[in-house]
C-alpha cells in the first residue's frame, strides 16, 4: 500500500559543534498538500530542508521522502524532489527560456526534449510573454516563478520550498502563492518554510512549528488557532499613557489576562462572550472618559499562536 505521507521524519538530529541545529525533530507531510514549516530565523527549519533533501546527512534519527530513505538512498531520493532555496538560482544572463533549457539539459533530458519542457513550464508559469526576455529585466516575482519552474524540469513527487518569497513585495509573494496552489493541484507535495505567518495560513493545509531545533506544535492552521482558546477583543488606545486605565477594563469583562503592546498601543484579552463583552468594554471606557482609537473582536491568528507556544514572536513579525 502506498504511503499516505510523502515525507517522514523521526527524531532528527543535527549538531554543528556545541550546537544542536535539530534536536529530536519530528515531520509528517501528507502527500498532494502544502505542508507549512513555521519557525523564527535559526529554528532548524533551513537544516530540516537540506536534510530532507539529501544535501547535509542527518547525525541521528529516520526519515523517509517519497518513501526512499534520505540516509540510504539520497541519489534515488534527488530523483523525486525539487527544491527551491532562500534566493533565486537563476542565471540574470540568460533568458528565462536559455535558463530552463540548460536545467534540462543538465537532467540529461536532451535538447529536443529540454526545449519542450522548458515552453510547457513557461506557460504553465505564466512567463511565456517574457521567456525571451533576459532574466536580469524580471520583476522579483517573475524570478521567483522561473526558480520554481526550474525545480520542476522533472516533475518532481515532492517540492521543497525554503522560504520561496523572503524579500518580495505583496503582489509578488501571490504571484508566487498561486503558483504554489497550480502545483499542488496538479499533484505535488510541498514542504513550504517560512516565518511568514500570512504565508502559513493562506497556503499550508497543515502546519507544524518549529523552534530550537524541535517541533513543538503539529496541526491544521484553525487547530492551531483554537490551541490558543476563544475570540481576542482588541482595543487600540489613543495614548500610550492609558494602556493600564485600558487593560484595567478589559481585565474586568474579559475571561483572559489581558496583553499589553506599547509599540502599538493595543491591548488584547480572550472572551468567552464577543457581543457583550465588546458591549461592556465600549460602555465602560466610555463612562470612564478613556480615549481609544479602534475596539472589536478577532479571531486568533497565528501570530497569537506563535507567541503562546514560544514566548516570542517571530522574527518576521517583529520586524515588520
Amino acid at each position: 500500500m502506498r504511503d499516505e505521507y510523502a515525507v517522514r521524519a523521526e527524531g532528527l538530529e543535527k549538531k554543528y559543534g556545541d550546537k544542536r541545529a535539530l534536536d529530536g525533530f519530528d515531520l509528517r507531510v501528507r502527500r498532494g498538500t502544502v505542508h507549512g514549516l513555521l519557525g523564527p530565523n535559526g529554528a532548524g527549519k533551513t537544516t530540516a530542508v537540506r536534510i530532507l533533501s539529501t544535501l547535509i546527512r542527518l547525525d541521528g534519527g529516520h526519515a523517509t521522502v517519497a518513501g526512499l530513505d534520505v540516509a540510504a538512498r539520497p541519489w534515488a531520493v534527488r530523483s523525486r524532489i525539487g527544491l527551491t532555496g532562500q534566493y533565486a538560482a537563476v542565471d540574470e544572463v540568460l533568458t528565462g527560456r536559455q535558463n530552463l533549457e540548460m536545467f534540462g539539459r543538465l537532467f540529461h533530458l536532451g535538447g529536443r526534449g529540454a526545449r519542450r519542457r522548458a515552453s510547457e513550464l513557461l506557460d504553465r508559469f505564466d512567463l511565456s510573454d517574457a521567456a525571451d526576455k533576459g532574466v536580469g529585466k524580471y520583476s522579483g516575482g517573475m524570478r521567483r516563478r522561473l526558480d520554481l519552474a526550474a525545480s520542476m524540469i522533472l516533475s518532481p513527487e515532492v517540492l521543497f520550498l525554503d522560504e520561496p518569497t523572503t524579500g518580495l513585495d505583496p503582489r509578488s509573494r501571490n504571484e508566487v502563492w498561486d503558483s504554489v496552489r497550480a502545483l499542488v493541484a496538479d499533484g505535488t507535495t510541498v514542504l513550504l518554510t517560512t516565518q511568514y505567518l500570512e504565508e502559513a495560513d493562506k497556503l499550508a493545509s497543515h502546519i507544524t512549528v518549529i523552534d530550537q531545533g524541535k517541533s513543538i506544535a503539529d496541526d491544521t492552521p484553525d487547530g492551531l488557532k483554537n490551541t490558543v482558546g476563544a475570540d481576542l477583543i482588541e482595543v487600540v488606545a489613543a495614548e500610550v499613557a492609558d494602556l493600564p486605565a485600558v487593560a484595567k477594563v478589559v481585565a474586568r469583562v474579559c475571561a483572559g489576562e489581558p496583553e499589553i503592546d506599547e509599540l502599538d498601543r493595543r491591548v488584547h484579552a480572550s472572551v468567552s462572550d464577543r457581543v457583550a463583552a465588546l458591549t461592556e468594554v465600549a460602555r465602560t471606557l466610555q463612562d470612564e472618559g478613556i480615549g481609544v482609537e479602534d475596539i472589536g473582536l478577532r479571531r486568533p491568528s497565528l501570530d497569537d499562536v506563535f507567541l503562546n507556544l514560544t514566548g516570542h514572536r517571530t522574527v518576521a513579525e517583529e520586524a515588520a
